[in-house]
C-alpha cells in the first residue's frame, strides 16, 4: 500500500496522544502525578493537541473533507466510523477529567479519568481494526495489528509522560520503569507482527485468484501473467501495488528497532539511574523524540509492506 504521510502522522501522533491521555486518566486519580494545575494543563494540552493534530491530518487525507461527518453514521458496520465516534466521544470524559484536575486536584479526578483512559484505548483499537478487518491484505488481517497499535500507543504515551515529569522536575523511578516496560512490550508485539508476516502462508496465489490452478483431477500448473491489464500504472498499482525494495525494508526495520525500541530503552534506563534532575529530564526527552522518529519509520513500513490481493492480477505470484 502506498504510505500516505497524512495517515502515517495521524496514526503516530494520535496514538501517542491517546496513550498519554490514558495514562493520565489512570494514574492521576491515584495521586501518582503532580496535582499542580500547571502540570495538568501541560500534560493534557500535549495529549489532546497530538490527538487533534492527528485527526486533522486524517481529514486532510480525504478527498472531500467536508463530508467526513457522514462517516459517523455507519458505526454499525464500519470500523472507520466507530473510530470517529469513539474519538469524538472521548473528548467528553476528557473535558470532565480536565476540569476536575484543574479545580479539584489530580487526586480527585476519579471516574472521569478512568472513563477517559478506557475511551482512549477503545479509539486506538478501532483505528487498528480499520486495517485488521481488511481480509485482502494478509499483513494486516491478523491479531498482531491491534496488539501492536495498542502497545505502541502505550509506549509513546509512557515515554512522553516520563519526559513531562523529568522536565517538571518531578521525575520518579516508577515512570522510568513504566517507560522501560512499555518499550519491551511494544518491541515484543512488533517483532511478533513481523514474524507472523514472514512465516504465515499466503492467503491467495495467482492460481487461487483465477481458479486456474486445479481441475477436477488435480493440479494443472503455475499460472503466470501473459500481458498486463494496462499499458501504464493505474490507481490500483499506485495505491495497492506499492513496491518497497527488500534492502530498504531491512534497513528501515533496523532503523525502527534502534530508534523506536533500543535507544528509548537505553535512554529511559539512563534516566532511571540518573535519578531526579536535569540529566534525567534530558534523557527522558531524548527517549521520547527517538521513539517518535522510530514509530514514523515503523508506520511507513506497516503500509509499504502490505500487499493487496489485487496485485495478483498484475503479475504478483502470491499475496
Amino acid at each position: 500500500m502506498h504510505p500516505a504521510f497524512s495517515i502515517i502522522f495521524f496514526t503516530s501522533a494520535a496514538g501517542a496522544g491517546y496513550g498519554l491521555l490514558a495514562l493520565l486518566g489512570l494514574l492521576a486519580p491515584f495521586g501518582l502525578l503532580p496535582a499542580s494545575p500547571l502540570f495538568g494543563l501541560a500534560a493534557l494540552a500535549l495529549a489532546l493537541g497530538l490527538v487533534v493534530a492527528g485527526l486533522l491530518s486524517s481529514l486532510a487525507h480525504l478527498g472531500r473533507p467536508e463530508r467526513a461527518w457522514r462517516a459517523l453514521s455507519q458505526w454499525r458496520s464500519s470500523w472507520l466510523s466507530r473510530e470517529g465516534v469513539a474519538a469524538v466521544a472521548t473528548f467528553l470524559p476528557a473535558g470532565v477529567f480536565a476540569i476536575a484536575w484543574f479545580f479539584l486536584g489530580g487526586g480527585v479526578a476519579g471516574v472521569a479519568g478512568w472513563i477517559t483512559a478506557a475511551m482512549a484505548a477503545v479509539t486506538v483499537y478501532c483505528t487498528a481494526m480499520i486495517y485488521a478487518s481488511l481480509k485482502p491484505i494478509r499483513q494486516w488481517a491478523n491479531p498482531w495489528v491491534p496488539r501492536s497499535y495498542l502497545a505502541l500507543s502505550l509506549m509513546t504515551g509512557a515515554l512522553l509522560l516520563n519526559a513531562l515529569l523529568g522536565v517538571a522536575g518531578q521525575a520518579a523511578g516508577w515512570s522510568s520503569l513504566l517507560a522501560l516496560a512499555s518499550v519491551g512490550l511494544a518491541w515484543a508485539a512488533k517483532e511478533g507482527h513481523w514474524r507472523h508476516c514472514a512465516t504465515a502462508r499466503p492467503a491467495s496465489t495467482a492460481e487461487t485468484a483465477t481458479g486456474l490452478g486445479h481441475n477436477g483431477s488435480g493440479h494443472i500448473g503455475r499460472v503466470r501473467l501473459l500481458d498486463a491489464p494496462h499499458s501504464e500504472d493505474n490507481y490500483l498499482l499506485k495505491e495497492m501495488g506499492f513496491r518497497v525494495g527488500r534492502r530498504h525494508a531491512v534497513r528501515l526495520r533496523l532503523i525502527t528497532r534502534l530508534a523506536a525500541f533500543a535507544l528509548p530503552a537505553a535512554l529511559s534506563f539512563g534516566a532511571l539511574v540518573a535519578g531526579p534532575g536535569a540529566l534525567s529530564g534530558t534523557l527522558a526527552l531524548l527517549a521520547a523524540a527517538a521513539a517518535a522518529l522510530g514509530v514514523i519509520a515503523e508506520r511507513w513500513l506497516f503500509f509499504a509492506e502490505a500487499k493487496h490481493t489485487v496485485t495478483l492480477f498484475y503479475g504478483a505470484e502470491e499475496a
